[in-house]
């Protein structure tokens, strides 16, 4: 969202513009570590930003944010909803209970004794 809207005209506001496109750089490099190592601690890295993004957001609308206000739309309205929605997400996977990770080439086996 904030790519397209930096690349569509956002970039010509002043301190805006470039909050957009480092909001980007820092939300693909948060995605990519999440989806990469799937530890807990970029989980609730990526959920900060998405509460932070949601939180200029509604700072932007309701009193504005560096001399721009922002006009409520439908697209921003869902914009929102999504920001929620990836906040839960984020926010259950921070929460879940971490998963044991089995080396590479390694088979859990059960001992005999407790076969019997």
């Amino acid at each position: 969202m904030h790519l397209d809207l930096y690349l569509t005209g956002y970039r010509s506001i002043p301190v805006i513009g470039w909050l957009f496109l480092l909001q980007v750089i820092a939300a693909f490099g948060l995605a990519t570590a999440v989806l990469v190592s799937g530890s807990r601690l970029a989980a609730v890295a990526c959920a900060g930003f998405t509460l932070s993004t949601l939180g200029g957001y509604l700072l932007s609308v309701w009193i504005g944010l560096f001399g721009f206000k922002e006009i409520r739309t439908t697209a921003g309205i869902v914009a929102g909803l999504v920001e929620v929605a990836a906040f839960a997400t984020l926010a259950v996977l921070a929460l879940s209970p971490a998963t044991q990770r089995q080396p590479a080439g390694t088979l859990m086996s059960t001992p005999a004794s407790a076969l019997v």
